[in-house]
């Protein structure tokens, strides 16, 4: 595999993984009450440990996006 390849493959994980985070982020900004009683339904928790959950998993969702998707596309680039 050449690094043309590599740089595109990493572009486009890039591309879907943040528009998945930004969608994410959007959708627990603009409606967390809908959110909330839907997830409620499969997982019976109380509203405060729900917040630290999914707060929780948007700081690790960030962290993992930019650690195997923005960092080995930003080396590609520098690189190529």
């Amino acid at each position: 595999m050449d690094i043309q390849t590599l740089t595109t493959f990493f572009m486009w994980c890039t591309i879907i993984n943040g528009g998945i985070f930004i969608l994410w982020t959007v959708f627990f900004m603009f409606a967390p009450d809908f959110v909330y009683r839907l997830q409620s339904k499969l997982f019976p928790i109380p509203r405060e440990t729900y917040n630290v959950v999914i707060y929780a998993f948007l700081g690790l969702f960030k962290i993992v996006f930019l650690f195997f998707n923005v960092v080995p596309y930003l080396a590609l680039l520098i690189v190529g």
